[in-house]
């Protein structure tokens, strides 16, 4: 390619592909953390051997590494002009320049050079960048599952559901089918009529899992009673860490199928290809969306719940402050599940986002220094910290003046009986 930067975006992730100086030098620029692709990334995207042949020492060559879609990478389709494809969904460009020197910028239709200027080519590449951000998912919720130290299959175990057990199964079945993968490259028939009906077991975990979490909120809202409410809380914390755990579980076990069905789709029907790719890019985000209202209507039920007990604060000092510390701790777990399978970095919602985070930080202070009454009890909501500190302080006078109050009263009584 010779001093060319080239790019390609989806939508989750950034490919920057030329020289590995080059390269380097412009992700270092830009301050962008990212992922070397390796010579799979060329296999991947050319497919055939004779393709690969054609390109020879220029494939050699070069370096390919993908950058996690974020609010500060994303200004770089902007920054750059990047143009976006209505057929492929794809944003791509070509950065001219010398050592790692932008200079200048062409689209990819104009750069006859471009390892990309083939529509197949394209195709592959955005087919290996979909599966690149699945797999960092994947990974991302393995770490989260043992972060939380949740083992989903006791939990599934626990459950007497038949579809619940069976995914258990489909576990196995999909973790050897991405063996298989690995190993040979591709994704043949016999490898497929292994996993091809997974996604129903999957699907109607998902659905169980989901329906818990919307029956616990439902229940959660009946409460009226403080003493109950801290109950209902207290014993959420663990429910909801379980069934997150199940969802995020869900969610891998979905990202592989699919990584093994773009591979599938290549080898069976490759003009199909691109077509398929944005297919299930629509419905993943569809799955992300119906995750992201059960979670959510659960917040806000916790929402209610904390404000129930700050309401009750000064007639339950214990039992309420106990009931939006679990609010707090559930929020915590919640928010970070989303971090985990991708819903917090495609939310418009800052509303929702500054609660969230307000949330975790009083979690936080929570457990190092206890929970002190009404300060931590008006934390949780849509409210800022500021405004919280703003109500201790006022419920602490509040609380002066009651006394002042009651001490009059019993001085004008004395007054009465003299």
């Amino acid at each position: 390619m010779g001093n060319e930067i080239q790019l390609i975006g989806d939508g989750d992730g950034l490919t920057v592909i030329g020289s590995a100086m080059d390269v380097e030098n412009f992700l270092a620029s830009e301050g962008l953390p990212s992922k070397s692709l390796g010579p799979r990334w060329y296999k991947s995207v050319f497919a055939t051997g004779a393709a690969v042949a054609d390109a020879g020492s220029e494939i050699a060559a070069n370096s390919a590494h993908w950058v996690k879609l974020t609010p500060k990478s994303a200004l770089l389709l902007k920054k750059y002009g990047l143009r976006e494809s209505a057929k492929t969904g794809l944003s791509t460009g070509v950065l001219k320049g010398g050592k790692g020197q932008i200079k200048g910028f062409v689209e990819f239709a104009h750069a006859p050079r471009s390892l990309l200027s083939n529509p197949a080519t394209l195709a592959n590449a955005g087919k290996f960048m979909a599966q690149v951000a699945m797999q960092q998912t994947m990974d991302e919720i393995t770490d989260y599952l043992a972060a939380i130290d949740k083992k989903v299959d006791d939990v599934l175990r626990a459950q007497k559901d038949t579809a619940l057990a069976r995914m258990i199964g489909v576990g196995f079945v999909i973790e050897e089918a991405m063996t298989l993968r690995e190993k040979r490259g591709r994704v043949d028939e016999v490898t497929w009529s292994k996993v091809h009906a997974a996604p129903a077991a999957i699907a109607e975990t998902q659905a169980y899992a989901l329906r818990q979490l919307d029956a616990l909120a439902d229940n959660m809202e009946r409460q009226t009673k403080i003493g109950d409410l801290a109950k209902t809380v207290k014993e959420a914390e663990g429910i909801v860490r379980e069934w997150l755990a199940v969802l995020a579980r869900c969610f891998q076990l979905q990202d592989a199928i699919a990584v093994l069905e773009l591979d599938r789709v290549l080898d069976a029907s490759p003009d199909e290809l691109n077509g398929h790719r944005l297919g299930l890019k629509v419905a993943r985000k569809d799955r992300l969306e119906h995750i992201s209202r059960s979670t959510e209507t659960l917040l806000a039920r916790m929402n209610a719940a904390a404000g129930v007990a700050n309401a009750k604060v000064l007639l339950h000092p214990n039992t309420s402050p106990a009931v939006v510390q679990s609010s707090n701790r559930v929020a915590a777990g919640v928010y970070d599940f989303h971090v985990r399978i991708g819903i917090e970095s495609g939310s418009d919602s800052s509303e929702a986002r500054r609660w969230t985070d307000a949330a975790v930080e009083v979690r936080d202070k929570a457990l190092a220094k206890g929970v002190r009454g009404a300060g931590a009890a008006r934390s949780l909501g849509s409210e800022t910290l500021d405004r919280a500190n703003s109500v201790k302080d006022r419920l602490s006078s509040g609380v002066a003046e009651r006394a002042r109050r009651l001490r009059g009263t019993d001085e004008q009584g004395e007054k009465n009986t003299e």
